[in-house]
């Protein structure tokens, strides 16, 4: 026993006849599908049903994992409180899950529930899958904000851990796709939105899941997706496991993508260990990189590697450019790791007798005292991507109009509140967006009048 299949589905509310009143003929062939898919689980009989929600409580550096005996639910947000769910919770499931996840290194558990009743993720899902399956067990899932490759493993932990007790399991990958589809729809129009959906639908309908994990987090945020991150854990499930998929269907009427696909497992297949497969590719990427470092690169990677194996800094090389030892200037260290940010810390004007000196105290800074991160462990180093960007003079400018995103980055200023944003950045756009970002960085409200500053920087990798 084990994984013995997968769904994915999407989770719009309408779709629930008292909630779309009419509305939700607009998604017919949806309609069809899921029903189609939720009789098809029903078949396999399983006796627990995983469930992953992007709208059960998420955390950055965590998976949350539902606690308790089980929970109810209703639709009453979307003026249908009639309307209502219960869960039973497959509690020795969820106690081995976490234990699997902790053996492998993975931040997940029971702890920091806010919400005990079930979210919409979840019960629109149910509401199909209900209707033909009944005496199940459900473990429900949230997502988090760590790298694709750390939802794989969590994958991997639910495949062990159905296999570890022998449990017949169906997993549910509950998430819309692109809300970008059109300017009228809940976020307006990207061009990334279509492109993701079909993109999206052909990777799923191929059941080529390795390819999920090489979706930058850029384009996924611009595309406006919530169900990447279920899809990837769900590929992890399936890690060497001989899948056939099925596409079943694709629509977007109201500016958001609702994609069906299932799949069945059949036996063993060695050879869709997609994790190693990306692994070993981001491997060889990052040597091309490294080999291709300029000295400011270079200097902050030794410090880093330095710092994070010792402790301690390195010695300053004899060989750097001469402007390195010679000329002051504000810098700032970004690492990245498996495409999202792992670290950033910088100085808007030099704080040290060099920009030699400033790239060692800030990419030391960048790799342990990053608030939003836990520091660099020595396991992680092989795998950072890492930047360098030396500031230029900052001039006052009158007005936003003065800025270009790509060109210039700005700093903002209220009172002693001070916030900068460096220049072309992926995912910052425009200038509304660069300003705004600045201004959460320093703690000033949206609305709130600031000076601006701006400034070029030479950027090195």
């Amino acid at each position: 026993m084990g994984i013995a299949a997968a769904v994915m589905v999407p989770h719009p509310p309408l779709i629930i006849p008292d909630v779309g009143r009419g509305e939700e003929h607009k998604i017919q062939k949806t309609i069809d599908a899921y029903r189609e898919a939720a009789r098809w689980i029903g078949e396999f009989g399983p006796e627990t049903v995983v469930l992953l929600s992007p709208h059960q409580v998420m955390y950055g550096d965590y998976f949350h994992v539902s606690p308790g005996e089980g929970a109810e639910g209703d639709f009453g947000q979307f003026r249908a409180g009639h309307v209502k769910l219960t869960a039973v919770y497959d509690t020795e499931f969820v106690a081995s899950l976490c234990r699997i996840a902790a053996a492998e290194g993975l931040p997940a558990g029971t702890d920091g529930e806010r919400e005990k009743k079930l979210d919409h993720g979840t019960m629109v899902p149910l509401y199909f899958v209900n209707q033909y399956l009944r005496d199940y067990k459900l473990v429900r899932v949230g997502l988090s904000g760590l790298p694709l490759a750390d939802h794989y493993e969590f994958g991997r932990c639910i495949k062990a851990t159905a296999e570890l007790l022998g449990r017949r399991t169906v997993l549910i990958a509950s998430g819309d796709l692109s809300h970008r589809l059109k300017e009228e729809g809940p976020y307006g129009f990207r061009e990334e939105g279509p492109v993701y959906d079909s993109r999206i639908m052909d990777v799923m309908g191929r059941a080529d899941f390795g390819e999920l994990l090489e979706f930058s987090e850029d384009f996924c945020d611009k595309a406006g997706e919530c169900g990447h991150r279920s899809f990837t854990i769900m590929a992890g499930a399936l890690d060497r496991k001989k899948v056939t998929g099925r596409s079943l269907s694709y629509e977007g009427p109201f500016g958001v993508g609702y994609g069906i696909c299932m799949y069945r497992v059949n036996g063993d297949d060695p050879a869709r260990n997609f994790k190693e497969q990306y692994e070993e590719k981001e491997k060889q990427r990052i040597l091309a990189l490294r080999s291709k470092e300029d000295p400011y690169v270079q200097l902050a990677r030794k410090t880093i590697e330095t710092y994070v194996r010792t402790g301690k800094t390195p010695e300053i090389s004899k060989d750097l450019p001469e402007e390195m030892y010679c000329r002051k200037a504000g810098a700032f260290v970004s690492i990245k790791k498996d495409g999202s940010l792992r670290g950033c810390i910088g100085t808007i004007q030099a704080t040290q007798g060099s920009i030699a000196q400033e790239i060692v105290n800030n990419a030391v800074s960048a790799s342990s005292r990053d608030y939003r991160f836990s520091p660099v462990g020595p396991e992680e180093l092989e795998k950072l991507v890492i930047s360098v960007d030396i500031l230029g003079e900052c001039e006052k400018i009158e007005s936003a109009a003065e800025l270009d995103v790509h060109r210039y980055g700005v700093i903002v200023t209220k009172g002693r509140k001070r916030g900068l944003l460096l220049p072309d950045l992926a995912g910052v756009d425009t200038v509304e967006e660069q300003i705004a970002i600045a201004k959460r960085k320093a703690g000033i409200g949206e609305e709130e009048e600031v000076s601006l500053e701006r400034f070029e920087v030479v950027r090195h990798y």
